[in-house]
């Protein structure tokens, strides 16, 4: 068995034997023709990463490749059991929630002079320090936080003994290149394999690992030690707020008997064959879109293969979830409580 298997090749063969969720191929060709006057705006492309969220580092520095890091570690398992209560963290005079209220809580530890971002100090972070940087402005803490708390300890404990404390050393052992960073990540950090068993066969989506290197090359700007030349390799990070995208956009669908589960709020198991069929299929979905994409810009004589690739369409989609949420309402999510998305 692979040791790492590639998260394209798995989303191809879950795709192909998925009985609960299809790919429409059709729909995935609409949502490529309705990106193709956004793909060459500058909000697609990596600048987006830093002008659309205020949140994110602004330094293309150490600083902030250690800011990445510590928040991919942490990016999984935001979603609210209610919609009315949630874990919400406010931050210079505004009110975050999900993935940014990670984001605020981590910006606010820095400011209170906390080095959060530091491996020195995660590594041997308490149970309670965990609890107080992350605490909550409304009722609701954070979910998972022993999880977090773990693998917080872990993933500093690694970067001490094997990386000189920053994960900027992996970033510059990966000679430029996304796969080897992907890899790096994988042999050393347990909480990054985000595998599962599918028709007896072992498959992947590495949802924090990738995004873990592409946030790295958005960070870095796609230059220095960030110009990955292979960027393109990696897939969309199947979350589960993507495949709710894709849904609303009718280029993935569901089963009846899914939408029954999904809409009665069932609480499925990482690994389980629903929610592998969800994810596998998103990332298939993806990896069509950007391809019909490709084709679209080559009839009119334009080669956007440096411009285009699924991190980019990743970074769209969740943005336009965010931005759509009312819209999205009808479609339930998936519900997974797991430290890998």
């Amino acid at each position: 068995m692979e040791e790492f298997p590639s998260p394209l090749e798995s989303a191809k063969f879950i795709a192909g034997n998925s009985k609960d969720v299809s790919v429409d191929e059709e729909g995935a060709r609409r949502v490529a023709e309705s990106l193709f006057d956004k793909a060459s705006a500058a909000e697609f492309g990596l600048a987006g990463w830093k002008s659309l969220h205020e949140l994110n580092p602004r330094a293309a520095s150490q600083e902030a490749v250690d800011w990445v890091f510590l928040v991919d570690t942490l990016n999984f398992s935001f979603w609210s059991e209610q919609e009315e209560q949630k874990y919400l963290v406010k931050y210079k005079g505004k009110t975050y929630s999900g993935y940014w209220s990670l984001c605020a809580a981590v910006n606010r530890a820095l400011d209170d002079g906390i080095p959060i971002t530091s491996a020195s100090y995660f590594a041997t972070m308490t149970l309670d320090q965990v609890r107080h940087v992350f605490r909550s402005d409304t009722e609701v803490p954070i979910p998972l936080i022993e999880e977090r708390h773990q693998v917080l300890n872990e993933s500093g404990t690694v970067l001490l003994e094997k990386f000189g404390g920053s994960f900027r050393t992996c970033v510059k052992m990966s000679e430029k290149s996304a796969q080897k960073l992907l890899r790096l990540i994988l042999q050393n950090f347990p909480s990054y394999r985000d595998e599962a068993v599918f028709e007896k066969k072992k498959v992947s989506f590495y949802k924090r690992a990738q995004i873990l290197v592409a946030d790295t090359w958005s960070v870095l700007e796609g230059k220095g030690d960030g110009f990955f030349d292979d960027i393109s390799s990696l897939t969309i990070f199947a979350d589960y707020r993507i495949p709710q995208v894709l849904v609303h956009l009718k280029a993935m669908k569901y089963s009846e008997e899914l939408m029954k589960k999904l809409r009665e709020g069932t609480i499925f198991q990482s690994g389980d064959k629903e929610e592998v069929e969800i994810r596998g299929c998103s990332i298939w979905c993806c990896a069509l879109i950007c391809k019909h994409l490709l084709e679209l810009y080559e009839k009119k004589g334009q080669d956007m293969r440096e411009k285009i690739n699924a991190v980019l369409l990743d970074y769209h989609l969740w943005d336009y979830a965010r931005d759509h949420r009312e819209e999205m309402k009808d479609i339930p999510f998936h519900r997974v409580r797991c430290i890998y998305y």
